[in-house]
């Protein structure tokens, strides 16, 4: 019985993993490829990732996501820099900082959300390298829409010192 409550995350992380011919398709600070995509996808401006501190081993990734049609981010990855990405959130209660782990991060159609500091992130874990001002980061985000139909896209981050 326990496989059962599986199979939806199984079904969920195969469809994030498949691989398509990426089209390039340039934004306001973020490079996207479309992967996999014969809906509309979504669109992502103000893309950075944060240089940590020297000896971190882990880093924070912000964005402001702008669908058209409602729907959730359900998998974030930075292959080859981060050993997972998660979606988190973050927020002030009674002066103490409260972080907590999103198993999706809901869309609105065309109602921007934005993940910054302070707010909705992606926290990257297990580093694989030093994040260096300068350089960049590609994330493939996959989303999900109403219907249950997932799509993919890649999109090259700059990495700032701020």
């Amino acid at each position: 019985m326990k496989l059962l409550t599986y199979i939806p995350i199984i079904l969920l992380l195969a469809a994030c993993s498949g691989q398509s011919n990426p089209q390039p398709e340039n934004t306001e600070s973020a490079e996207v490829n479309k992967v996999a995509s014969e809906t509309t996808e979504v669109n992502i401006s103000n893309a950075w990732v944060r240089q940590p501190a020297p000896g971190q081993e882990i880093g924070a990734a912000y964005m402001t996501l702008n669908s058209p049609q409602n729907g959730k981010l359900v998998y974030a990855e930075a292959k080859g820099v981060a050993g997972s990405v998660e979606m988190h959130s973050m927020s002030m209660d009674n002066g103490v900082m409260k972080m907590r782990m999103l198993d999706a991060l809901t869309l609105e159609a065309n109602t921007p959300k934005e993940l910054a500091p302070g707010g909705f992130h992606l926290m990257m874990f297990d580093l694989e390298k030093p994040l260096v001002a300068g350089e960049e980061v590609t994330f493939r985000l996959c989303f999900e829409d109403d219907n249950g139909t997932i799509t993919h896209q890649n999109v090259t981050l700059p990495i700032k010192a701020e």
